[in-house]
């Protein structure tokens, strides 16, 4: 399967999120964003950063919530961006809002 990459971040969709998010093997942050969504573009560059520095133990996709409803809809996603951390198929952690690479690794550390 291929995915789409947008600056080191892969888009997964409504029938990838099973086999790229749940069964990964790392931790794996999912942005659910949009394409009208202000803040969503903001924290882009912020992810793709992380995505180069922390590839290594930290996956990062993104999910865009307009095409992808069941998903969006399975985990409760309201807002925009809302960032979740998966480990082992579960959610371990949900961040609203776009924020700085500092303050988002500090609020993901101790659950990466």
């Amino acid at each position: 399967m291929t995915l789409t990459h947008t600056g080191g971040v892969a888009t997964v969709t409504d029938a990838t999120f099973a086999e790229e998010v749940l069964a990964a093997e790392l931790p794996v942050l999912v942005k659910f964003t949009a394409s009208w969504c202000p803040p969503c573009r903001m924290i882009a560059p912020v992810l793709a950063e992380i995505a180069r520095e922390e590839g290594h133990r930290l996956k990062v996709v993104q999910l865009d919530v307009d095409a992808n409803p069941s998903t969006t809809l399975a985990y409760g996603v309201l807002s925009m961006p809302t960032l979740m951390l998966f480990r082992a198929g579960e959610p371990v952690r949900s961040l609203v809002g776009a924020r700085t690479k500092r303050r988002l690794l500090e609020e993901l550390g101790d659950a990466i």
